[in-house]
């Protein structure tokens, strides 16, 4: 009766998070890579895409994932956590080999393609978190994935412009073998976290119903529209930040991809440090109000600016914004669904978070000339004065959406727990 093996859930929660980390940020280091360089590689010869096509392009990959995510949050809440996150990121590798030997616009979309079916690497790591947290430590367990975000913002985004001055193809090499090595961390050294005794079986499922039970549908409803409208505001400089960088400072790509480390290093900070401390206060409806409100302000000011210290001072703000604002939804959705139903929910609020990923790329850069590829530069004139119309016109567009996700945010009402709900009930049996 002394034998209950409580010693051996000590190490299980503490080394998963470790390897996790390493996973995402390895991960993200990868995508970071990419960021910066695929809409002026897709903008050049050979390929020369239309804005609409260069919105597609950074979009498509976001959009597959919208409908792979909840199949592989289903699916690791069945098989486990462990085998799906290995073949989200040999997909991965796949993909960006794919884009690396491109040499028609078709097989960029391909590698886009191939990459996004296989995505569900951030939602199924997301998982992890949430196997080995308890409920009340879960938003500080995200800030760890926020953290390792902003790592493999700070090192990709500099690598991938290293990178490009010797090959517009050797970034994308570069992710793939990350990725390759990604797996094979993976393969060798994480433990699953999620036991073949909690996963349901062919009679017990984890339904859509059961994430949205007992009270929680307007709470988690709002928290899915709200990580919908301020990723797709967000998500307008994964296409425009590059090329207005290029268009507004005359920065090479190597400077732009600089400017991204830079915001990389401001998320650590926030989301590393800074958000954890504001946590222990049980604060996360104003945190998530203020990040909302800071990533709006950031897009309205950033195609304002008039200098490299301005546009600094808007960056930092747009981290700051965002590193409060991503981590502490994800957290405080994951905190009030049970185990069983942790990867559903994940991978719908990974979901949502795709589809404005494709949103915002698509939407950004409508106000764009349809000459914007073929333009001579740098830019003067006419020409000039239409393109940074089209970019003010983009970013205010993006801080509305993040606006109204503040809206969102403002109108939850936080659910009581279980534990709240069964007090509850036994004082009205009383």
């Amino acid at each position: 009766m002394t034998n209950t093996p409580s010693p051996s859930p000590a190490p299980s929660e503490r080394s998963p998070i470790g390897i996790i980390f390493l996973t995402v940020f390895i991960s993200m280091v990868g995508f970071g890579i990419v960021i910066p360089v695929l809409p002026v590689y897709a903008k050049s010869e050979p390929f020369l895409l239309s804005p609409s096509a260069l919105g597609w392009l950074v979009g498509i990959f976001s959009l597959v994932q919208l409908f792979a995510a909840p199949l592989f949050g289903k699916l690791s809440d069945r098989i486990g956590r462990k085998p799906v996150l290995l073949v989200s990121v040999i997909g991965t590798a796949v993909g960006f080999f794919v884009i690396g030997r491109a040499d028609a616009a078709w097989m960029l979309f391909l590698g886009r393609i191939i990459d996004g079916a296989s995505g569900g690497n951030i939602a199924t790591a997301q998982a992890c978190i949430a196997d080995v947290t308890a409920p009340e430590r879960r938003s500080r367990a995200m800030g760890i994935i926020g953290a390792a975000f902003g790592l493999g913002f700070i090192m990709g985004p500099a690598l991938g412009g290293i990178l490009a001055s010797y090959s517009h193809a050797a970034p994308f090499y570069c992710a793939g073998a990350l990725s390759i090595l990604n797996a094979i961390l993976i393969w060798a050294r994480l433990p699953e976290t999620y036991p073949a005794e909690k996963r349901g079986s062919a009679d017990d499922k984890a339904t859509l119903t059961e994430v949205f039970a007992e009270g929680r549908g307007a709470f988690i409803a709002l928290l899915l529209v709200a990580s919908l409208l301020s990723t797709t505001g967000f998500a307008f400089i994964h296409v425009l930040f590059a090329l207005f960088c290029g268009d507004h400072f005359h920065w090479t790509l190597r400077d732009t991809s600089y400017a991204f480390a830079y915001v990389g290093v401001l998320a650590v900070l926030v989301q590393g440090g800074l958000l954890r401390r504001l946590l222990q206060r049980n604060i996360e409806k104003q945190l998530a109000m203020c990040g909302a409100l800071a990533l709006a302000l950031s897009l309205y000011w950033l195609p304002r600016v008039s200098g490299v210290p301005a546009f600094l001072g808007s960056c930092a703000l747009m981290a700051f914004g965002n590193g409060l604002l991503t981590p502490t939804l994800s957290g405080m959705a994951s905190r009030y669904v049970h185990g069983r139903a942790q990867g559903r929910l994940m991978g719908l609020m990974t979901s949502a978070g795709s589809l404005g990923r494709f949103l915002g790329p698509a939407l950004a850069v409508l106000p764009l000339p349809l000459t914007f590829s073929a333009m001579a530069r740098p830019l003067t004139g006419d020409m000039l004065e239409k393109v940074q119309n089209g970019y003010l016109t983009s970013f205010t567009a993006g801080a509305l959406l993040v606006a109204a996700s503040f809206g969102c945010v403002m109108l939850l009402k936080t659910p009581a727990k279980d534990g709240q709900r069964e007090e509850s009930v036994g004082q009205t049996k009383q």
